[in-house]
């Protein structure tokens, strides 16, 4: 089966929040994205409300819900104590755990698993008995895939930034979707799912997709947002769909 898509919504919400003024609308394109193909909706809430804003949530969660039962909420941010309770008060399907300082303009590297275990560990754990599917946030790094194993997460998220942004360069794009490669395989071997995200557009899913087929989700959110002026939300989604194999 292709990688399922999960549409972000925080470039959306950012964009709706340069106005005090409810349009654009999150969960108004988050019903076309579904309504087009999309198997879910991703969103980071963060502390100063930047991006999707806390009041978004539940009316995310109804959406799905109401509308789009078979969809996936997918929550993810920095596990400080009010995020955990906002994750337990909302219930997506799944939490993506990212090392991000809450200053910073968007994710830029994933948890070194090493020496952040003991940390993430109870998180986890916390997580996972409350009914949620936890995916973590990783380099493109085979060594420390043993390490997040060993917090009990169910998957990682590799970051493809790297990959992304080295466009211009063919030699460095096979260079980065290789290290995507062999750290999917590692976790593969060690009994973890894969999803992948960061700055992945219609270009380069297809490659992506062919190194690492048994992807199980990509989370796309600014390259399908900018997509999206040029062609609509709906046939955005359609376009991400077909790059992902569907």
């Amino acid at each position: 089966m292709p990688a399922k898509l999960s549409v972000n919504l925080n470039a959306i919400a950012m964009l709706r929040n340069r106005r005090d003024l409810p349009w654009p609308s999150v969960v108004g394109l988050g019903r076309i994205a579904l309504a087009a193909g999309a198997h879910g909706l991703t969103v980071h809430p963060r502390p100063d409300q930047r991006h999707t804003r806390d009041s978004d949530l539940p009316e995310i969660r109804a959406l799905i819900d109401d509308e789009f039962p078979e969809a996936e909420f997918n929550i993810e941010g920095y596990p400080t104590e009010d995020f955990l309770q906002l994750v337990e008060k909302h219930q997506p399907e799944q939490v993506t755990l990212v090392p991000d300082d809450p200053s910073q303009a968007t994710s830029d590297h994933g948890w070194n698993f090493v020496e952040q275990a003991a940390f993430l560990k109870p998180i986890v754990m916390r997580l996972k008995k409350g009914g949620f599917r936890v995916s973590l946030f990783s380099d493109a790094d085979p060594a420390g895939v043993g390490a997040a194993h060993d917090t009990g997460t169910d998957r990682i998220e590799l970051y493809t930034g790297p990959y992304a942004s080295s466009y211009a360069d063919s030699a460095k794009v096979a260079k980065e979707l290789e290290r995507l490669g062999k750290t999917a395989e590692a976790a593969f071997e060690y009994g973890l799912a894969v999803n992948a995200g960061h700055d992945l557009v219609v270009a380069n899913l297809p490659a992506l997709i062919k190194r690492i087929p048994q992807l199980s989700e990509v989370s796309i959110g600014h390259g399908l947002t900018a997509d999206a002026l040029e062609y609509g939300m709906a046939g955005t989604t359609r376009r991400f769909l077909k790059a992902c194999g569907w």
